[in-house]
């Protein structure tokens, strides 16, 4: 046995949970570190093969029957099923078991061709040939086959086959550029960094003398953190360590790009890989109409029982005179008359459930998930929802949710790539008071003749000048900007031609950074290149300065800054500081600070994006303590991110304020409008974004969030510095309750400009005061008064948010009293938190990554797609599923209500009024077809007056055509067609012959009969509801009820071998050719449809909707086209 495997085991298994859990040690190459080192105990790791797939052949059938049968109306039915295979009941087990059946195997086939697709995919991935490096030379293998130590060669425009640590490059400089469009969307060049030490190692036998050990993190799913370190042994007795980073981490599925190959050894495979570990499905959400289905089938379940119980006892009154209990032409038996009787009253109650078990349709899930699935891409087919420029239209990540769009009542928005395009252009900057702008601009005039730099005050000084370009390198040097020689690279780019030299142009995942590089260099101070870890700058005597890059401290929403050390050609350190105004300031000492924030505060309120910019020196022996200080946080394996953010923090003080940016992210096109129209639906919108209070408020007033008349309330830091946090909420409290008490959901904003309404301003750090339990104070808790406040504001923009507080905001209105629906949009991950809160996520494909898009629920292109997508989709989605719902309860109740009362004229013998071909087929094929196209295709008020007039939205608010009044009365007109079914042909006929020859129908005749006129009514209950008719509708509709009378004439015209009774045979034939069955079909149908038809007259004329009111105008115009015609067009059209 080899001990070596048992030893691993032993250490993997019994090991301190410390050793095993929080690190992994992975030997390069499989190399042995040398004697005296730390012991060499290799690791069992997965292998390398991707399974999205969720079955195997082995575990289809156990496992979907498994998670099928976990669904209550499946695993009811189930129980029926059962119930009829071991009694004695009534009906045949087909009855019920062929329409599960028929649920179970369609839900199978679709779950099962799915996952063959994925296993397809698998199976694709999984044998694609890769490179890695044994004995010194490259050999080719599967991927699968890929083990964690592997040495991997990837050449360009590959895809990285697991999570590699990059080693080095065919590049000098040790990088490499890669896209990761298939993690997170991100289309830009992204550069990583071999590690400093085997960069040099650029062949497959120098890299194969590599000896050494990585020590890293055990996987998690964060895309964007990696933590280790690598431990180089040479002939040193001490090993050599270097950090590791994300900048070193090439993860699975990204590309390489523009460089030549690589070297890269394997830390992660298989479904350990940071790729396949956020396969993991987002938390199930459910739609209202889900949760309003599931109470009424709760409701029809407790009818269901009490209709059981009823009839049970009702038999044994019934058979308490022995005359009728055991008549003389039925003697009981001896073990009849010895049966146990709580025996016979348990199985006559079963037996009954199961001959009214069809009151609960099971068929209902099967339609509402097809009308989902299919109602779906009616979003993605929209042509108004396609993006020219993206070249991409509206994506759908969940189709659960269609109709919750149409119930939306809280929307929350970001601001930066969601209203706002994203899109910076460089405006001005301020250095000590002077302002520099790009468009030659002096005290507001225009210079004559200018080039290079324009500004304000054009003599700042000889210490300013030196001041002025200093601030100018600064902006130079702290970025992460590539400089890409190419006429065309993917992501943010500018064109860049220094010294005449062949076009360039700048690459950043960050717009700001492209923006202000390309603004220095308007301004005479072009960035070149990073270029042996030296970035160089063409100043505006043309003249090239090169700065060694020593470190950079980079950007996190936490800090809200970032910082470069670079040392200069005289040996000078530097640190070069970057960020929002309320982080650079606090840490200020010296410099203009009053005139600095005097334009910041300016330049805010115009709705310019703001950037502070300082710097300090550093001796040598203070950059070599600082060096050291982040050296050691980096190579921590635990809390590393905190200690950064220590060392950062003692770093990043004692600065020296130069100047201020301006930069313009412009509004998105029609972004006013949509949100007008969402207030003018009734929905309220806040705003969450991280940016400073002016330029967010200039903003939402260019958006017509606020109003010129939206009196504008503060709850901020400042006003809350004033006077205490109590005060300030019970003040605003008494101002928005001043006028009338509140402005509802009817009286919002938006509506008219002359009616006064409210805005609301906050803060992250007052948020969070705000939200913090107050003990202490005898007012209560602050959360509910501030929500009272926020009820009562027509729009709320909170400000300085982190990305946790965003979602805390979405969660507090989605469980406040009312239970909102809520909804939120966002375009980056700093949004993804309160887009997976929100009842509804809806991400923006937009330029910082498509985090967003990849985790929401829906994902459209432009801001502007938001209207339609609500007020028009969502319109047509929650109506066309909520007549689903109710209908098919209305036809359930038709169905089974004449044989509950048939019960009372047949001895309570548990005797089925229908035939067993009816009881199967009803729900399956005579009723499904007509009531699922309608769900897809009807329109009862057209898209452009949908669009055009956003109160309509209002009607359908608060689930209100799923409340219990409108389901009391759908149940009610179904009991009532049920009684005039059943009364109307048994009080016609009694007593009557209806044939020529004088014979009388039976049973299965009378069964038959009320069969027929109840299909008919149901249908064509269905066709008065329909308000958009084509030549689909008519072809169903018609269709299902000739199928009827076709598959009636075939089921009783011929003698079928395989039945063992013929009960059926000519009965429907000997009924149609009656004249008096003819005239009760179509009396009773007329009787039947008369109230509801009365109904609707009346509210039409006496309490009419909206939409009935269009309705009304527009019945004399003409139909459009049909919708199916549209569809075949793919035309935006068909979506509804």
């Amino acid at each position: 046995m080899d001990c070596s495997l048992l030893r691993s085991l032993i250490n993997r298994y019994c090991a301190g949970e410390e050793n095993w859990v929080d690190s992994r040690t992975i030997y390069i190459g499989h190399r042995e570190p040398p004697s005296g080192t730390d012991a060499y105990i290799p690791q069992r790791y997965p292998d390398n093969r991707i399974v999205s797939s969720k079955y195997t052949f082995w575990n289809f059938v156990p496992k979907n029957l498994f998670e099928q049968f976990r669904r209550i109306a499946n695993f009811y039915f189930l129980i029926i099923f059962l119930v009829q295979l071991i009694i004695d009941t009534p009906t045949s087990p087909i009855t019920s078991g062929l329409p599960l059946f028929f649920v179970i195997t369609v839900t199978a086939v679709k779950q099962g061709y799915e996952d063959w697709l994925r296993h397809k995919a698998d199976n694709a991935v999984n044998q694609c040939p890769v490179h890695i490096i044994q004995h010194g030379k490259v050999v080719r293998k599967q991927s699968r086959r890929l083990r964690v130590g592997d040495i991997v060669l990837v050449k360009e425009d590959e895809t990285f086959p697991c999570d590699l640590i990059f080693l080095s490059s065919s590049r000098e400089d040790g990088t490499c550029f890669v896209t990761t469009a298939s993690l997170d969307g991100e289309s830009s060049h992204k550069t990583y960094y071999a590690v400093q030490d085997t960069k040099a190692f650029h062949t497959e036998q120098e890299v194969d003398t590599i000896n050494a050990t990585i020590e890293c993190e055990q996987p998690q799913s964060d895309l964007y953190k990696f933590v280790g370190r690598i431990n180089i042994y040479q002939d040193r007795d001490e090993p050599i360590a270097r950090p590791l980073g994300s900048e070193n981490l090439l993860l699975r599925g990204a590309t390489l790009k523009n460089t030549e190959h690589i070297f890269a050894v394997v830390i992660y495979t298989g479904m350990e890989t940071k790729m396949a570990l956020n396969y993991q499905s987002k938390s199930q959400k459910r739609s209202a109409v889900e949760k309003s289905m599931n109470t009424y089938l709760i409701v029809y379940l407790c009818i269901l029982i009490s209709k059981a119980v009823i009839n049970t006892v009702m038999k044994y009154v019934w058979q308490s005179d022995p005359n009728r209990d055991e008549p003389f032409y039925n003697h009981k038996t001896d073990s009849e008359r010895q049966r146990n009787m709580l025996l016979k009253v348990i199985t006559d109650f079963l037996a009954f459930m199961v001959l009214f078990n069809y009151i609960i349709p099971v068929s209902m899930y099967v339609t509402v998930e097809m009308q989902k699935f299919l109602g779906s891409y009616f979003i993605t087919w929209d042509d108004d929802m396609f993006d020219s420029e993206l070249g991409e239209g509206a994506l759908v990540n969940t189709s659960d949710l269609n109709e919750e769009l149409g119930q939306i009542e809280y929307v929350f928005t970001d601001k930066t790539g969601t209203l706002t395009e994203n899109n910076m252009e460089f405006i001005e900057c301020c250095v000590d008071g002077h302002v520099y702008v790009a468009d030659a601009i002096c005290n507001g005039q225009i210079l004559t003749g200018t080039v290079g730099m324009d500004m304000i005050d054009s003599s700042p000084g000889a210490g300013g000048k030196e001041r002025e370009e200093l601030f100018f390198r600064a902006l130079c040097l702290c970025h992460t900007v590539q400089v890409k020689e190419e006429e065309s690279v993917d992501g943010i780019k500018k064109g860049l031609q220094p010294c005449g030299k062949s076009s360039s142009v700048y690459i950043s995942s960050s717009p700001d950074e492209v923006a202000l590089v390309e603004g220095m260099k308007r301004l005479g101070f072009t960035y070149l290149r990073l270029k042996d870890n030296h970035m160089e700058i063409l100043n505006r005597d043309d003249d090239i300065e090169r700065f060694e890059l020593m470190e950079v401290l980079s950007f996190d929403s936490v800090r809200r800054r970032m910082s470069v050390i670079v040392k200069s050609s005289t040996g000078e350190y530097y640190l070069f500081c970057k960020g929002a105004d309320s982080s650079i300031f606090p840490r200020v000492i010296q410099g203009k600070v009053d005139q600095v924030r005097a334009r910041v505060e300016h330049n805010a309120v115009e709705g310019l994006r703001t950037l502070c910019v300082a710097y300090k020196t550093l001796a040598q022996e203070e950059y070599e303590s600082v060096c050291k200080q982040i050296n050691t946080a980096k190579l921590a394996l635990q809390d590393r991110d905190k200690k950064l953010a220590e060392a950062f923090d003692f770093i990043e003080r004692d600065l020296i304020l130069l100047g201020a940016t301006a930069v313009e992210d412009r509004l998105q096109d029609k972004a006013a409008d949509t949100i007008e129209s969402l207030h003018k639906a009734g929905m309220k919108v806040w705003v969450l974004t991280g940016d400073k209070m002016e330029t967010a408020a200039a903003t939402c007033y260019a958006c017509k969030l606020f109003h010129r008349n939206t009196e504008i309330l503060e709850l901020t830091t400042k006003r809350t510095e004033e006077q205490s946090l109590h005060d300030v909420l019970f003040d605003l409290s008494k101002t928005v309750l001043r006028h009338c008490g509140s402005l509802t959901r009817d009286t919002v904003s938006g509506l008219s400009h002359d009616v006064p309404d409210y805005g609301l301003i906050i803060d992250g750090a007052t948020l969070s005061a705000v939200m913090k339990p107050t003990e202490e104070s005898s007012s209560g808790n602050y959360k509910e008064i501030f929500l009272e406040i926020c009820r009562n504001c027509s729009a709320v923009l909170c400000c300085r948010m982190a990305p946790l507080q965003k979602a805390q905001i979405v969660k507090m209105i989605k469980t406040s009293k009312e239970h909102p629906i809520t909804l939120a949009i966002g375009d980056g991950a700093n949004d993804v938190s309160m887009i997976l809160e929100a009842h509804v996520g809806i991400g923006i494909m937009g330029k910082e990554g498509r985090q967003a898009a990849r985790n929401s629920d829906y994902a459209i292109p432009k801001f502007k797609h938001l209207k339609k997508m609500l007020l028009v989709h969502g319109h047509y989605y929650y109506i066309r599923i909520s007549e689903l719902v109710q209908y098919f309860f209305y036809k359930n109740v038709c169905f089974i209500f004449p044989q509950f009362l048939y019960q009372f004229f047949c001895g309570f013998s548990q005797q089925p009024l229908y035939d067993t071909a009816y009881l199967t087929l009803y729900n399956i094929s005579f009723t499904s077809l007509p009531i699922l196209l309608y769900s897809l295709i009807e329109q009862h008020v057209n898209m452009d007056i949908l669009k055009r007039d956003p109160s309509l939205y209002r009607d359908i608010a608060k689930n209100s055509l799923l409340r219990w009044r409108i389901f009391i009365y759908w149940t009610l007109l179904g009991v009532f067609d049920a009684v005039v079914f059943f009364f109307g042909a048994y009080f016609l006929f009694d007593n009557t012959t209806f044939t020529s020859n004088g014979q009388m129908f039976g049973n299965w005749t009378f069964g038959t009969l009320v069969f027929t006129v109840l299909v008919f009514t149901v249908t064509l209950k269905l066709a008065l509801d329909t308000q958009y008719w084509t030549w689909i509708n008519h072809f169903v509709i018609w269709g299902s009820l000739l199928f009827y009378v076709i598959f009636s004439l075939l089921w009783g015209g011929i003698i079928w071998p395989f039945l063992n009774y013929q009960r059926m045979y000519y009965v429907f034939m000997q009924m149609l050719s009656s004249g008096p069955a003819w005239l009760g079909i179509i009396l009773l149908i007329t009787i039947s449809l008369i109230p509801d038809m009365l109904k609707k007259v009346i509210c039409r004329q006496l309490w009419p909707t909206s939409a009935e009111r269009i309705q009304a105008k527009r019945q004399c115009l003409s139909v459009e086209p049909s919708t199916i015609f549209m569809l075949s067009q793919t035309s935006s059209r068909i979506s509804f």
